[in-house]
């Protein structure tokens, strides 16, 4: 194995600007899903009429099909009714779409768990029902799925390598271009390398999910 040939300055900076895409995608989807997951959970444990219907099937369907399936329809079928993205867009609503749906889930699971008593003594004292989901029941939920939920977010971040069948310049679309250079002996250094950059971050959030948990029992 050629440790030193994979590991060259080239390379390695080849491999980091994939990498910092890999983050930068991540990041917005991260964003972007907790924010609507987070309005859909509200809407349907609101019960709102015909709308929390609506996206609890639209949840459904999303939380059962690949996530390679909507990356592929965001890129390649919009386009044919006249909604064009590039990759870079495409790999953000696909994640953004999938993701959202999984974690409108997680919140609304912790809406659910809930004590009854709380929301009543809320009321009671003069709380109507937006301040209390506001400052009763939402803060609650979310710190209570914080682990599952960032579980989720180290999971998006591994699904970013999904987006290398649209050639989004991700790392693995960067470790293919390498790996794919003839030279055999790169190959397992370079995935080595690849798969320390994910660990790294991946474990970080781990540990900082497991401190927020800590600090907050």
């Amino acid at each position: 194995m050629d440790f030193i040939g994979a590991y060259s300055s080239a390379n390695i900076s080849f491999l980091l600007s994939g990498f910092w895409m890999t983050l930068k995608v991540a990041g917005i989807a991260i964003v972007l899903s907790f924010t609507l997951g987070t309005l859909i959970a509200i809407i349907r444990y609101a019960k709102v009429p015909i709308l929390s219907q609506f996206l609890a099937f639209a949840v459904n369907i999303i939380r059962n099909l690949p996530l390679l399936l909507i990356i592929f329809f965001m890129r390649f079928a919009l386009p044919e009714v006249g909604i064009k993205m590039d990759t870079f867009t495409a790999a953000i609503a696909g994640l953004t779409i999938f993701e959202a749906a999984l974690i409108s889930e997680l919140i609304r699971s912790g809406l659910n768990s809930i004590d009854k008593g709380q929301i009543e003594a809320a009321r009671s004292s003069g709380l109507n029902y937006i301040q209390t989901l506001r400052y009763i029941t939402l803060p609650q939920a979310i710190q209570r799925m914080v682990p599952p939920t960032v579980s989720q977010f180290i999971a998006l971040l591994k699904d970013t390598s999904l987006a290398v069948v649209i050639a989004l310049p991700e790392l693995m679309h960067h470790a293919r271009i390498i790996n794919g250079g003839g030279n055999q002996d790169q190959v397992i250094p370079i995935l080595i390398l690849v798969a320390l950059m994910y660990f790294t971050v991946n474990y970080l959030l781990s540990l900082s999910a497991r401190r927020f948990e800590a600090k907050h029992l």
